[in-house]
């Protein structure tokens, strides 16, 4: 795995990476806000392979300012890229979501979730240039975030972890259990290609 903006603080183990997060660091491109955020740290690995599933389970039990978040990215370049993650909003609820940006405007689909949520697993799943985020609070059962298409992500690709404080935070962000695996995303079964 290599960094892509390496953050001050951290700690690399054989079963465990830990982040402190820095302030204003982010993802976010152009829509909506009509700002560009590009600076948050992530720690990728790099393949070709074209059908695979990354699993890995994220605590942030310290999160505790609106928009703290960490989770699972593709990072292929300050345009194209995706997240998914758990954004504390505040002491009742947070955001259960996922960011695809194509050739540089980003979408943002959330779904609320309780603010005791303190573990999260994803699993990041590829078939091509198509790609799946599912989320557990158990690690064995998965759930869909998201199905999406990145218009740049046919041939090789990054992979991994993320964390950051948009605004004037840290915490810590703790990942454990990464594993990779067989594509768990199964072909489709219904209705045939046109």
């Amino acid at each position: 795995m290599k960094w892509i903006r390496k953050p001050a603080d951290f700690t690399i183990s054989p079963e465990r990476i830990e982040i402190i997060t820095e302030p204003h660091t982010d993802l976010w491109q152009r829509t909506y806000y009509h700002f560009r955020n590009d600076n948050a740290p992530i720690l990728q690995m790099e393949t070709e392979e074209k059908y695979f599933s990354f699993i890995v389970r994220t605590d942030f039990t310290e999160s505790n300012h609106r928009f703290d978040q960490c989770g699972i990215v593709m990072y292929l370049d300050s345009e194209n890229w995706l997240k998914g993650s758990v954004e504390y909003e505040n002491e009742s609820f947070q955001h259960l979501g996922s960011v695809v940006t194509n050739r540089g405007y980003s979408d943002w689909a959330t779904t609320a979730i309780p603010a005791e949520v303190k573990i999260m697993w994803y699993r990041f799943s590829r078939r091509e240039d198509d790609y799946c985020i599912e989320c557990s609070q158990d690690g064995e059962h998965f759930t869909q975030i998201r199905i999406c298409h990145m218009w740049e992500g046919s041939g090789k690709i990054r992979f991994g972890i993320y964390a950051c404080s948009p605004e004037d935070s840290n915490f810590k962000a703790v990942f454990t259990d990464m594993k990779i695996t067989e594509c768990a995303w199964k072909a489709h079964d219904g209705q045939q290609p046109d």
